[in-house]
This record gives C-alpha cells, structure tokens and sequence, in this order.
C-alpha cells in the first residue's frame, strides 16, 4: 500500500472562517493565489474538490481506506504540480486526471503484489446483526454491494469513463481530457460499460437504479 501522505504537511489545517476573503473566488483566480504561494487559496481548492475526486477514485478502488489515502496523494500532486497547470483546463478536469493516474498506479501495484480490491462497501448502510432488517434497506445494502462488484468487474478503461459519465456527470469532452481518450472511444466503452452494467444489475431493475 502506498505509503499515507499527510496534507497538513502543506499546513492545510486552519481556522474556521480563514477563507473569508477569498470564498466566492473562481477556480482560476484560485490558482492564480497558489500559483503565488498562497496556501490558503490551496486549502479552499482541497475543501471544494475533496469531496468529488475521493467518490471518483472510491469507484476506481472499491475500497474506503485507500480511497482517502489516494486522495491525499492526488491533493499532493496537486500542489507540486499547479504551476504546470494549462490555463486552459478546467481545474477540476486536471484534477480528475490527477486522482486516475493515482487510481490506476495503485491498482496496478495490488495486481503486481497478488492483492485483491476489497469488494464490501463499508460507507453504506451499518446494519446490526441482532436488529430486524427492514426489506427496503437489505435490497439497498444488496444492490450496492452488485453495483460496487459491477463495476470492479468492469475493465479500466470502461470504469473510469462509466464513473465520470454516470456518477459525476462529467461531460464527454471532460472525461477526453481527462483520460485523453478519443471520443469514438470513451463512447464506445461507455456503451459496452452501461450494457454490461444493466446485465448484472437487471435483477433490481424498477428498484431505483438506472445505467
């Protein structure tokens, strides 16, 4: 596993209301602030962009834990790397672009170690053994545990352009900067992705979840 990087090695730890001069800035202007050593302008692009790029690289991992850990490390990436950064690009697409290459490092290193994704979903429903289960919360727990295996048994290629398309609503000129697949491409295999999706999940059809 790789090794946990820390964020408040970049001091990202701060105060309650220390962003209040600079809430209502765009991603660019942002930037710009890091671009100029403003940690804190950093610490505001950590607090906005945490949330998407942990449930992205959570789908490419299936797995809780490590999903936080890579997300520390794209944060860090991030950091040493903005002043690279296209202006051109939309942040959050280069910072997706960042989390899938983190993702993928880390699913190769299992493959290559004779790892296994963890294929229990852990952030869903904490259901007690001794507590009566209502129907409609097992078929939820069920369901969730189907998509998470659904998509774990997806290829690599299919389960990033599936996550962006499907659960981040990514557009699919994002998802080609992204991944720096050709449209044809990223079309076709988010085709053959939901296809094989509905497939799996076709048992719960009517219960809530669409492809």
């Amino acid at each position: 596993m790789m090794k946990r990087l820390a964020l408040d090695e970049l001091n990202l730890e701060g105060q309650p209301g220390a962003f209040a001069g600079t809430l209502m800035n765009s991603s660019r202007d942002l930037v710009a602030q890091v671009c100029q050593g403003d940690q804190e302008a950093f610490r505001l692009i950590f607090e906005r962009y945490s949330r998407p790029v942990i449930g992205f690289i959570y789908d490419m991992v299936s797995d809780r834990e490590l999903a936080e850990e890579l997300t520390q490390e794209t944060f860090v990436r991030a950091y040493r790397g903005i002043r690279g950064m296209n202006p051109e690009t939309k942040l959050s697409t280069w910072l997706f672009g960042i989390a899938r290459n983190v993702a993928r490092e880390s699913l190769r290193a299992r493959v290559r170690a004779s790892r296994h994704v963890d294929l229990e979903d852990k952030s869903v429903l904490d259901l007690s053994d001794n507590e009566p289960v209502p129907v409609d919360r097992l078929l939820s727990k069920e369901l969730n545990e189907l998509i998470r295996r659904s998509l774990a048994a997806l290829d690599e290629d299919k389960r990033v352009v599936f996550t962006l398309k499907v659960f981040h609503q990514c557009s699919y000129e994002e998802i080609a900067d992204i991944t720096g697949f050709s449209l044809a491409k990223l079309k076709s295999d988010l085709h053959r992705a939901r296809a094989e999706m509905r497939r799996r999940i076709k048992p719960y059809a009517g219960v809530g979840y669409e492809v």
